[in-house]
């Protein structure tokens, strides 16, 4: 009687590719200490599962095409090295306003103010999440889990999974004076996840403003939902490390007559990703999501992404994207930009426009604007250029005795002036607007 060998299965190249994708998020996960119970647990799991379905993205990742991943699913960041130039400059401290400090992703209570005003009730997420009912429950993760597609979105949902503190802001009125969230670090290693939950309701209104550095490796969520006439303003001014690599992701859902604005200063780290994911749900509405981002490869390798998806859902609404860079020394950009309108969204005015500025022949800039429109009675438009120093507006500052270094700064100001112009509020603006002299003003001298 002969016996018939039993052949050892065939592992396929795409089932190894697999196992080692489950084995590197099973470790990434391994290192982060999750949080458990609370009104976001179920959350939580729910982010998880859909996190294990993704997977983390690799280089064939078609959102991911144009900036490594590689820093994010590493199981630890990169320690940093203390930079002195790198410490964070004062920024709205002659506002009224009331500040809440973060130290490494951690609410620092004694650094903060008190927690209330008027027309608003905030918490934070530690706190309230020893709780085991609370009305962000309906939001926490919710806009996250939707934004997932048709676009896929693995570090936010890991952030849903991991993320321990941020603030639960509920506005119901118009309080006098903006919320200013304050990052701060301590830890060189740190591996940082925050994650707001902002929720305006009806005709009320609330400006939030963010500033600071966030560890070496940093990871933000907001989830902001608009209810009718409610409005938003969020300007941040991102400051980081030369070496340190982040990533943030915005989902706004805007509701009708609603009005959200964003602004975003990046300047410095190795990598860094900004998605905007707003979803236009009412007629009327409106959505704008700007930024300028400077970037010095002298100081470190700059890579910045922004990467921002529109959907229009309802009639009449008007979104704006405009995002501006300024790159050199072998600085690198990148801007994905999406204006998607649904059936029925008519008379939607959709607009997009990137733009950047090579200081030298080393930096480049990747663009990648897309329309889908399956309205017929909308007027969008988009649009991208490269381009270097007008060297005709060069001369005639030069010739009128200007220094070489500040004819740059003036230009740069000049090109940079479009997106600083979505910030509505005067004071802020010209804030943003020094701050950004400063940096150019160092930058030249060296």
């Amino acid at each position: 009687m002969s016996e018939t060998a039993v052949k050892p299965k065939e592992v396929t190249p795409q089932a190894r590719t697999a196992s080692k994708a489950s084995d590197a998020l099973d470790a990434r996960l391994a290192a982060l200490s999750l949080p458990t119970g609370g009104f976001t647990a179920a959350a939580r799991r729910e982010a998880l599962t859909r996190l294990r379905d993704m997977g983390l993205p690799g280089p064939r990742d078609e959102y991911w095409r144009y900036t490594d991943p590689r820093p994010f699913n590493a199981v630890s960041p990169k320690t940093l090295e203390f930079d002195p130039e790198a410490a964070d400059s004062p920024l709205f401290t002659d506002l009224d306003r009331l500040t809440l400090v973060f130290v490494d992703g951690v609410f620092d209570a004694a650094s903060s103010d008190d927690l209330a005003l008027d027309g608003i009730t905030i918490e934070t997420l530690a706190n309230a999440d020893a709780n085991a009912e609370h009305w962000a429950a309906d939001l926490y993760g919710s806009l996250e889990a939707a934004g997932q597609s048709p676009v896929r979105r693995p570090f936010a949902a890991l952030n849903t999974v991991a993320a321990r503190d941020g603030v639960l802001i509920h506005v119901t009125g118009k309080p006098g004076k903006p919320v200013h969230i304050i990052h701060r670090r301590a830890d060189e290693a740190a591996d940082v996840h925050w994650h707001h939950v902002i929720r305006v309701e009806t005709g009320a209104e609330l400006t939030l403003l963010e500033t600071g550095m966030t560890g070496a490796r940093a990871n933000g969520v907001v989830e902001a939902d608009l209810a009718r006439g409610a409005k938003l303003h969020l300007i941040s001014s991102k400051r980081a490390d030369h070496q340190a690599v982040g990533l943030s992701h915005i989902f706004a859902r805007v509701d009708a007559e609603a009005q959200f604005k964003s602004f975003a200063l990046s300047v410095n780290g190795t990598v860094m990703r900004n998605e905007g994911i707003i979803d236009i749900i009412g007629d009327d509405a409106v959505a704008h999501i700007a930024a300028a981002a400077l970037g010095d490869g002298h100081v470190g390798a700059f890579h910045h992404d922004d990467t921002v998806f529109v959907t229009h859902r309802a009639e009449r609404c008007e979104s704006r994207q405009v995002f501006k860079k300024v790159l050199k020394n072998g600085a690198t950009g990148v801007f994905q930009g999406k204006i998607l309108v649904k059936p029925g969204a008519q008379k939607t005015d959709g607009y997009q426009i990137s733009q950047a500025l090579l200081l030298d022949e080393a930096s480049q800039f990747l663009a990648k604007p897309e329309l889908e429109i399956y309205a017929d009675d909308v007027k969008c438009s988009h649009g991208s250029t490269t381009g270097a120093i007008d060297e005709t507006a060069l001369f005639y500052l030069r010739s009128r005795g200007v220094p070489y270094e500040r004819a740059i700064v003036f230009l740069v100001l000049s090109f940079l002036a479009d997106a600083l112009e979505e910030i509505e509020d005067e004071v802020l603006r010209e804030q943003i607007n020094d701050r950004l002299e400063a940096w150019l003003t160092l930058r030249a001298k060296q």
